[in-house]
């Protein structure tokens, strides 16, 4: 098992920077381990080539779009992205050597937009209201979406209703109960479902009696409350139920506010050295509810989904420890 204090070691030599996705390390929370209770891990998801889980993702759904014959070659991509989805697909495109059009909106970080352009991907930027995520933005996003297709014949990803993005992370499964066998809890914030869902059933397979807790804003208690509001917790669901949801696959849910994601997320990065975004200050904040009802000898495993690089421009690391 990786330990904060040790390197994580993977292989040197790949055909493409596709060989780079996955195999990230799983590092100890020390500091998230309530008193008597469980131990917390979060697998480093900011080790990917572009800084987030989503790159194993984007390669299982072009690869299988492509392999079904849904993707010609040299067929332009489209989708609509809050930046980590979008930035992942222009990586995988531009290996893969398709083009790309994504929409996004100025309530998703900068650096993210900046770096789906970097990647290659023509990129539109859509107002919103204050700046924030609110329900019926995805219906909005559609509808440039379908404009695209119309104009350019694009492949649509479609992230909501794609049945290969929960496959995009077995890998993350295996990899949990390699590098941690005695795992007794994950804890995942959900946005469409896919890796949570997808990760919870290689773990159910594996270990029957993992519990499976997933982790939503409380300003937009959904699932835990029925509420829907707006928030700027990127990568996390609004308004609606994640499409990829399962029911049998998961046991609670749980809303941490926004604030206290924000918190928790500056306390990692300043204490354990684990640098990330809002998500990932929820999903830690819930795993450490989740280990303060379990016995010391449990291990709760949850995702630090991308690094905290893509959020320097906005405000989070701005704010006061």
């Amino acid at each position: 098992m990786v330990r904060h204090d040790e390197r994580h070691e993977s292989g040197t030599q790949a055909q493409s920077a596709l060989g780079a996705i996955g195999n990230t390390p799983l590092i100890e929370l020390t500091s998230a381990r309530p008193d008597g209770g469980a131990r917390v891990f979060a697998k480093w998801e900011g080790a990917n080539p572009t800084g987030s889980m989503k790159d194993r993702m984007a390669l299982a759904a072009i690869e299988n779009a492509e392999q079904d014959g849904d993707l010609e070659p040299g067929q332009r991509v489209v989708e609509l992205t809050g930046g980590s989805t979008g930035a992942s697909l222009a990586f995988v495109c531009t290996v893969k050597e398709h083009p790309i059009s994504l929409v996004s909106a100025d309530c998703f970080a900068e650096e993210k937009i900046r770096t789906m352009r970097a990647l290659g991907a023509d990129v539109a930027v859509m107002e919103t209201p204050e700046g924030k995520i609110y329900p019926g933005i995805i219906d909005d996003m559609e509808i440039l979406v379908e404009e695209i297709i119309e104009e350019t014949g694009a492949y649509y990803h479609d992230q909501f209703n794609n049945p290969h993005l929960p496959e995009g992370y077995v890998g993350l499964g295996e990899e949990i109960l390699a590098d941690c066998p005695e795992v007794t809890d994950f804890v995942m914030g959900v946005g469409t479902g896919a890796c949570s869902m997808g990760t919870a059933r290689v773990l159910r397979d594996g270990t029957s009696d993992v519990a499976v807790t997933l982790v939503e804003p409380d300003e937009s208690a959904v699932l835990s409350r029925g509420e829907s509001g707006a928030h700027n917790v990127e990568g996390m669901a609004v308004g609606f139920e994640p499409p990829h949801l399962e029911s049998r696959l998961y046991d609670d849910v749980v809303a941490i506010p926004e604030a206290e994601g924000r918190r928790i997320a500056r306390h990692a990065a300043a204490e354990e050295g684990l640098f990330a975004g809002t998500s990932t200050g929820l999903n830690i904040a819930a795993a450490t509810l989740v280990a303060a009802n379990r016995p010391a000898d449990a291990a709760v495993v949850t995702i630090a989904v991308d690094t905290g690089l893509k959020y320097l421009q906005g405000d989070l690391y701005r704010e006061g420890r």
